[in-house]
């Protein structure tokens, strides 16, 4: 079918087209209703439908690709590689299952994952599903304090984590970062399961917590366990992303709308069918990792390559040497990663025989003509840039090669996913925009499957951050965009002040936060800056307390940076540091970041109207050219 068809049959016949998607999974009983709009912006699909998102990732193979690759987990960092075919995946997550359950998880409880990308997380997301328990995988590079966050929010029954984590030859312990959230957390899960990998020797454990995954292991070994069947819209997991006010927001996503997403996303987009393999060298603690290392790839019955280490270790050529050796077929990764090897020897593309790969999909920040020319050059595949959210779930811009391929226009993701009822509305009026003039791009809801079905616990935070933005019902993306003639989008950037620094969504407020646990900090102003390699990098104009002010500006800022580090993760650490004595700022009182911005990129800061005190400015500019307190 072509795109134009399938696109319009999803919106002016939503119900049907849906319905149809639907038959990709398995459902232990069927929808009684595809979808219920009647309390918007909420929304829910395949009313009354039972389903599982294990039985459809594993249990439904088994008779017909029980012997096919499942799941190869390779670890350049340990020189690791495990193989599991989709039979003896079903192993390890029953057993891993009945461990869960053994500690006391049952349907409904919350369970953190703090794991890298080894085999042992996806055992225990598989597993959580199976048991209808919901997980909430917290990327490995956070720090204690942000894994805090999220287990008060999320009040788990269990913590699984690993001892460790390894990137450029470097182990990273895990298991301090637990203790010290634990003990910063208002509500610790009475247990943690640690997966040992004997990376840290100096491990620590806490007698009557702390539960070891190989004895667990050995002990349940063989053991299988009945699949929890789940009403459609009951939540199947929790992912959480950084909000403006400082505090994550927990994305809840639900069952049978997700299992349907993932299952049509997977062929129609990503152009896997059973038996074909795909490469996402995503992290398993974003939405990347849980769509398309994950659900989406083994809900179709496709092998999945899930990878620990970096694109260059042990040499710029790993990636297209995993691609030879399993005959991927697709690739997923980030723009910042291509960044990376673009700064190596371009004969390393050539090096591998690459004639089973078809499609290099790149995600998660915008994509720069210049890295976009040279990947495809170099690999002579086309390269599929698409956008989409954590909230969404899947890509919401894109084109679509295992349906119909357009043409690849360099700068743009392509056009709105089937479901995506997309515009770009213009922020003054209020009314659509012309093609050519930006605009913030919303989608009208209710929004597709797949896409979040709330914020967890917050109904309110919901409505307010996603739908409260116009005075029509629609679902804002904070993202300033355009569409051309031919009706190829343009992402352009955030409304917001999120940040995107290789793919990590940071709240501007996260860091100033940060920054400002600093005793001698008196306010903190972070934007994002352009970088070549990550996209954007955040940057820090801080002022000092009065009594603060003699004090050495570079101790100071050296120690602002180990506050973010400390509390945040080190990959949220600013780029720069200035010290200053005033912050731009309205009469109202309100930062004005877009001005600090311009001015860092040499550009006109705009409308200063309403500017409390034009020495600020100039204050910046002089900071600017006298370079920053502190750099990395």
């Amino acid at each position: 079918m072509e795109y134009e068809a399938f696109y319009r049959r999803s919106i002016e016949q939503p119900e049907a087209f849906w319905a149809e998607q639907a038959r990709l999974i398995d459902w232990r009983t069927p929808p009684e209703r595809i979808l219920d709009a009647s309390q918007l912006p909420f929304r829910r699909w395949f009313v009354g439908g039972t389903t599982n998102l294990c039985h459809n990732a594993v249990d439904r193979h088994l008779a017909e690709r029980g012997d096919q690759l499942a799941l190869v987990a390779i670890s350049t960092e340990t020189d690791i590689a495990r193989e599991l075919t989709y039979r003896e995946l079903y192993s390890e997550v029953n057993t891993f299952a009945a461990i869960l359950a053994a500690l006391g998880v049952g349907k409904g409880d919350r369970v953190v994952i703090y794991m890298p990308n080894i085999a042992e997380a996806v055992f225990a997301m598989l597993a959580c599903a199976r048991l209808g328990a919901i997980h909430s995988v917290v990327f490995g590079g956070f720090a204690a304090h942000n894994l805090a966050l999220r287990i008060d929010d999320a009040r788990p029954n269990l913590l699984i984590a690993a001892d460790a984590g390894m990137r450029g030859g470097k182990v990273i312990p895990y298991k301090p970062l637990v203790d010290a959230a634990l003990e910063e957390a208002g509500y610790p899960p009475p247990h943690v399961l640690i997966v040992d990998r004997r990376l840290d020797p100096q491990m620590t454990r806490v007698a009557g917590r702390d539960v070891d995954y190989g004895e667990m292991r050995a002990l349940y070994d063989g053991t299988e366990v009945p699949v929890t069947w789940l009403e459609s819209n009951e939540p199947s997991y929790l992912l959480y992303t950084s909000g403006t006010t400082g505090k994550p927001k927990g994305i809840q996503r639900d069952v049978g709308g997700y299992a349907v997403a993932m299952a049509m996303s997977i062929r129609c987009i990503f152009d896997i069918a059973p038996g074909q393999v795909i490469f996402s060298t995503s992290d398993v603690g974003w939405a990347v990792g849980h769509s398309y290392n994950v659900y989406g790839p083994l809900i179709g019955g496709a092998t999945s390559l899930l990878y620990e280490g970096t694109p260059i270790h042990p040499d710029p050529g790993v990636w297209w040497r995993l691609c030879e050796r399993y005959g991927v077929r697709t690739m997923f990764s980030s723009p910042t990663g291509i960044r990376m090897l673009k700064k190596q020897d371009a004969a390393w593309l050539k090096r591998y025989d690459l004639s089973a790969l078809k499609w290099l999909f790149l995600a998660g920040e915008p994509l720069d003509e210049p890295t976009a020319h040279w990947i495809t050059d170099g690999l002579g595949v086309p390269v599929i840039d698409n956008y989409w959210q954590t909230e969404t779930g899947w890509p919401a811009i894109t084109l679509m090669p295992g349906l119909d391929l357009k043409p690849v226009k360099f700068g743009s993701p392509g056009f709105p996913a089937p479901g995506y009822k997309m515009k770009i509305i213009d922020e003054g009026t209020g009314h659509e925009a012309a093609p050519g003039e930006k605009g913030v791009l919303v989608f009208e809801p209710p929004l597709p499957p797949g896409c979040l079905t709330t914020v967890w616990g917050d109904d309110e935070r919901y409505r307010s951050s996603y739908f409260g933005h116009f005075t029509e019902l629609l679902y804002s993306s904070l993202d300033w965009a355009i569409r051309d003639a031919q009706g190829y989008t343009m992402i352009l950037g955030r409304t917001d002040d999120v940040i995107n620094v290789a793919g990590h969504r940071l709240g501007t407020r996260e860091i100033e936060e940060s920054v400002s646990t600093h005793p001698a900090v008196a306010e903190a102003a972070v934007i994002g800056m352009h970088d070549e390699l990550k996209g954007q990098v955040p940057v820090v104009f801080a002022t000092l307390k009065q009594g603060a002010v003699e004090t050495n500006a570079s101790e100071v800022a050296h120690a602002m940076r180990r506050c973010v580090a400390e509390q945040l993760g080190k990959f949220a650490q600013p780029s720069r540091i200035y010290v200053v004595n005033a912050l731009p700022k309205t009469r109202s009182g309100k930062l004005l970041r877009r001005s600090l911005q311009a001015l860092a990129e040499h550009r006109d800061p705009g409308d200063l109207s309403t500017l409390d005190d034009p020495g600020a400015l100039e204050e910046i500019r002089q900071a600017l050219v006298r370079g920053p307190d502190e750099a990395i």
